[in-house]
């Protein structure tokens, strides 16, 4: 068995895997894993902001950020589109404020992931 670390939308797994059609006589390997612990983005820090958070209301593709990081927006003002099973959704901001955003064009979200906050 050799094990591994695989690194998926940066998060890190370690897996072990087995070698198909291994020789039971041959020795084992000792092979040497160091355990790597997933750091949350830098921008991820964010989320910690006072304010009104945006959800995402189901997984998919940040697509594209309608407004610019810091600046001023209105209750039901488009902010961020969502593509999710190839349908572009907007998602709108829940209030008035100074929106920050916490993902970025191209990122991979789940459902209920904040996406920004305003505040």
């Amino acid at each position: 068995m050799r094990n591994f670390i695989v690194t998926i939308d940066g998060k890190s797994y370690s897996v072990g895997v087995e070698e198909v059609g291994a020789n039971e006589s041959a020795p084992a390997i000792p092979v040497a894993v160091p355990e790597v612990k997933a750091s949350a983005p830098v921008i991820a820090t964010k989320a910690t902001l006072s304010g009104e958070k945006v959800l995402s209301p189901f997984p998919g593709l940040i697509k594209k950020l309608l407004v610019a990081d810091g600046a001023t927006v209105k209750k039901d003002q488009p902010v961020i589109v969502l593509e999710a099973m190839k349908m572009d959704n907007e998602i709108t901001a829940p209030c008035d404020g100074v929106i920050t955003f916490n993902v970025a064009t191209g990122s991979n979200v789940e459902t209920n992931a904040v996406l920004a906050v305003i505040g």
